[in-house]
């Protein structure tokens, strides 16, 4: 856009998609990582096992961001983004640009970083991340479906159907466990 103060124009060239953020996408990538984190959560904690809360929070962690990079790479190798000359950096910012899988892993590794003063257990703490991450998995449904443009009766369809995902990850936990 042209301003008077501004001696040139400035091209209306628009973002690479790799690293474009809609709303969508941020709720793609963060729904990811909280179900990520989620069934994460639930299969390290083992009943029977020592509890390993910092062991956990780690793997999660690193899970989350090997995944994130891995969906960074997808979209380099989908929009064969390498072959114009600016592969390295461009497919750097595919990959920086699923930060929000990793965000949205934190609150799971947080809630068992606080099991190991002995606050409480690990089972507790995993028990919690699943109805909390269920709970951010509706709000966020619900937000992203707002902030689009859609009614409330949609946003909170929406809110539900993601918050389902959760409640089948806290059924399966209870079922396999």
């Amino acid at each position: 856009m042209h301003h008077r103060a501004h001696r040139f124009r400035r091209p209306n060239t628009p973002r690479p998609a790799a690293t474009q953020r809609t709303p969508e996408t941020t709720l793609f990538s963060g729904v990811y990582g909280l179900i990520l984190a989620s069934a994460l959560a639930a299969a390290l904690d083992s009943p029977g096992e020592a509890d390993e809360p910092g062991s956990d929070a780690l793997w999660i962690l690193l899970t989350a961001l090997a995944s994130a990079a891995a969906h960074g790479y997808a979209h380099v190798v989908a929009h064969r983004l390498s072959a114009d000359g600016s592969g390295v950096r461009v497919g750097l910012r595919a990959m920086l640009a699923e930060w929000p899988v990793v965000v949205a892993a934190v609150p799971t590794v947080v809630l068992l970083l606080t099991t190991m003063p002995s606050w409480w257990t690990e089972t507790q703490a995993v028990n919690t991340a699943l109805v909390l991450n269920t709970l951010l998995l509706a709000g966020w449904g619900a937000w992203t479906a707002r902030s689009a443009g859609r009614g409330w009766t949609a946003s909170l369809r929406a809110g539900i159907a993601d918050m389902l995902i959760g409640l089948v990850i806290i059924a399966a936990n209870a079922l396999i466990k």
